[in-house]
């Protein structure tokens, strides 16, 4: 088992930055990639970055520039750095950790971005 616990999220305004942490713990030597995902009201859920063992990321088209996923190794937690804010970037952020044989999902978090 793997119990991810997603930090950080809330209200900001338009242009603002927030810093979304997940915490890891349990069986973490088998993940292969740590992931955050979203979802919009009334739409289905989406990939925003994803940060793999060997250190690889990648990201959708609609956060690169603004969005970095990184992670610390030390305290088993992956980060996700937003800058330049959208509304569309409102929605609850999920924290995704996977590998063989094993997928696990936070509770997610709301962020909500206002105009």
């Amino acid at each position: 088992q793997v119990q991810l616990v997603e930090s950080g999220g809330g209200l900001v305004q338009a242009g603002g930055s927030l810093r979304l942490s997940c915490a890891a713990s349990g069986r973490i030597f088998s993940i292969n990639a740590m992931g955050w995902y979203r979802q919009a009201p009334g739409k289905q859920r989406e990939l925003v970055a994803t940060i793999y063992i060997s250190g690889r990321t990648n990201y959708a088209d609609s956060v690169k520039g603004r969005v970095t996923i990184s992670r610390d190794n030390a305290k088993n937690t992956v980060y996700l750095q937003m800058n330049s804010l959208k509304p569309e970037d409102t929605g609850v952020y999920y924290c995704r950790a996977y590998g063989a044989g094993m997928d696990y999902w936070g509770k997610g978090i709301l962020v909500t971005v206002s105009s």
